[in-house]
């Protein structure tokens, strides 16, 4: 992935909400549709009284939300898409990228033999992963499918096996679309009030805005988690449990998680902020996810798949 301006990204993807009504297919995933009726409420009552919208527009937001409640389910494809690349942008200011071309390649090679074997084998934009130059611990994945792993984590991996397990469980993370359930639902409401698929297109400047304002927001909330506060303990083990999973199915060996998460025991810097500060301690996960993969027998790495790794990850 090409590194962008961080601005660019929100301002592209406001333009973009506007064009797509996106911010009002948002507002259902978040904010639930059985608030929409109070939205269409607001557009009657937008439409009395004092400094009052006209009746045209005030019908152009009641029609517009119940639209939208009839319509959609869940947040579509293209706008996890353009929150993933606002988040990556994030990532990539704190993380710069690795440029090691053989590197990224391979690891671009297991990233999207695990993908095509999950529950979710696409995204709007496709899988893309990426080594970023740090060496602080840890592995991080934006809605979408924008997958992020530091030099520091893939020290932690002796085999690649092992490797597969840290791009595994930040696949889990997609699939679960964990980062967009950090969204906060006060960041809609606002939005909810002006923008409206019919509408979009005669919306101004201050419409706009108030949708990259929340935009932002919504970023600001996905990347404070990954970065800043972690998940849930209930989400990491769910995204282990999806790496031992989608490790069975490709063929590797699912104890590899367990060999890299002890590894990495063995390397986390007690206070640094990286993996230790946003995750479970490994030794808590270890003891979450040996009951699943005791069920599996532990497979020898064969020669050639561990000259392949040190080839193209020895000198991370």
């Amino acid at each position: 992935m090409k590194p962008t301006n961080r601005r660019e990204f929100l301002h592209a993807a406001a333009r973009w909400a506007l064009a797509a009504g996106s911010l009002s297919a948002t507002s259902t995933f978040l904010y639930g549709c059985e608030h929409m009726g109070a939205v269409a409420d607001l557009g009657t009552a937008l439409g009395t009284g004092a400094g009052a919208i006209n009746e045209e527009q005030a019908e152009s937001i009641r029609k517009s939300a119940h639209a939208v409640a009839r319509t959609f389910k869940d947040i579509t494809p293209e706008q996890e898409y353009y929150i993933g690349r606002a988040v990556g942008a994030v990532i990539l200011d704190k993380y710069p990228p690795y440029n090691n071309e053989r590197a990224n390649r391979y690891i671009n090679l297991i990233g999207q033999t695990l993908a095509r074997a999950s529950d979710r084998p696409e995204t709007f934009g496709g899988y893309h992963f990426l080594i970023q130059d740090s060496n602080d611990i840890n592995a991080l994945s934006a809605p979408g499918g924008f997958i992020f792993i530091t030099r520091g984590m893939l020290r932690c991996c002796p085999t690649e096996d092992a490797t597969a397990a840290v791009i595994a469980h930040e696949i889990g993370h997609v699939q679960a679309q964990h980062g967009l359930q950090a969204i906060k639902k006060s960041r809609i409401t606002e939005a909810l009030t002006i923008i409206g698929m019919e509408g979009a297109k005669h919306l101004g400047g201050k419409e706009l805005a108030t949708l990259t304002r929340t935009f932002e927001g919504s970023i600001t909330d996905i990347t404070r988690t990954l970065i800043n506060n972690g998940y849930s303990r209930e989400f990491e083990r769910e995204a282990d449990g999806t790496a031992i999973t989608l490790l069975h199915r490709v063929g590797y060996d699912p104890n590899a998680l367990i060999e890299m998460l002890n590894a990495m025991d063995r390397q986390l810097v007690p206070g640094r902020p990286d993996f230790a500060s946003t995750h479970p301690a490994p030794e808590n996960r270890v003891a979450d996810i040996r009951n699943t993969t005791e069920r599996y027998k532990a497979a020898s790495t064969p020669a050639i798949r561990q000259k392949r790794f040190e080839e193209a990850l020895g000198s991370v």
